[in-house]
């Protein structure tokens, strides 16, 4: 009875549930209203159910139910994934606009490097994150809670302490070069050279919230391969070329001056991931072992 559907929706929510009522008549209108989510059938569902649902499934097919909470969790964990890198990557460029304005040392950015950057990363948010798969874990995690905040204290703290890690790592590298006497333009040459390859291991370190760095180079997305070979295309140009070069202030790289740069983008990535891994182990009650699902209050 359309009362008794009803009682359980309440009792199911007054229990802390969340959730998500089927239907296709009028009898299930009330439930259908007061459940989080209602889900009405699109084609046999009369106009009653439809305007009293949140959701309306156009082939009357409950495993688009499945399809849905799938691609909506894909859609979360992108967002998430976008969201730390972009907080991650401009805590160097900041950092490394800031440090010589403090300290007296050359200037490593101008704003033709500024821009050079904000092309690579807006199509790294916009377009590589957005093409990410799903986690093999996606379906057997349990559910966020409902008031669970997209960011949170230990996100932003993560996020930034990518971005710092990444920051000493440039920083050191061009200090050090200054210091063994290495003319300016070369000196901010392997350094910009070596922000691009951090920001590269950046990129593939939050490619996936727990996986291995091995899942993170072996899934395949076609847009983050795209932009690595235009990122690494238009640099070679600019080395090479010397217009270009004296434009972004740049100095000759030589075979081992590349080879240092990207050696530091490859132990940020590593140092990235193990932190990673310790940071995975973590749940809301402490480290040292997986998230149990008693850990959420009020999901089952």
């Amino acid at each position: 009875m359309p009362e008794q559907k009803l009682r359980i929706v309440t009792a199911l929510k007054a229990n802390g549930e969340v959730v998500a009522m089927t239907g296709d008549g009028v009898n299930d209108a009330p439930s259908l209203k007061a459940a989080h989510i209602g889900i009405a059938m699109g084609g046999r569902g009369n106009d009653v159910a439809r305007e009293a649902a949140s959701l309306i499934l156009l082939d009357d097919d409950f495993t688009s139910i499945v399809a849905a909470v799938r691609l909506g969790r894909r859609i979360y964990d992108n967002l998430r994934k976008a969201m730390a890198y972009i907080l991650a990557v401009h805590v160097p460029i900041a950092g490394l606009a800031l440090i010589p304005l403090l300290f007296g040392l050359p200037l490593l950015f101008w704003p033709l490097h500024i821009a050079f950057l904000e092309m690579v990363i807006d199509p790294v948010c916009s377009i590589v994150f957005e093409a990410e798969g799903e986690e093999a874990n996606t379906m057997h995690r349990p559910p966020r809670h409902p008031s669970a905040p997209l960011f949170t204290a230990g996100f932003v703290i993560w996020s930034f302490l990518q971005g710092v890690l990444v920051l000493a790592l440039v920083a050191g590298l061009f200090v050090m070069a200054l210091h063994q006497n290495l003319p300016e333009p070369d000196a901010r040459a392997l350094s910009f050279t070596a922000l691009i390859a951090a920001n590269l291991g950046l990129v593939l370190v939050n490619r996936s919230l727990g996986a291995s760095i091995f899942a993170a180079f072996t899934r395949p997305n076609a847009a983050l391969g795209w932009v690595i070979i235009a990122t690494a295309a238009i640099l070679t140009g600019i080395i090479l070329f010397l217009p270009a070069r004296d434009l972004f202030h740049f100095g000759p790289l030589h075979g081992d001056d590349i080879l240092v740069a990207l050696a530091s983008g490859f132990i940020a990535l590593l140092l990235l991931e193990f932190a990673k891994k310790r940071i995975s182990h973590c749940s809301p009650r402490g480290c040292g072992r997986r998230p149990r699902p008693s850990d959420y209050p009020g999901i089952k």
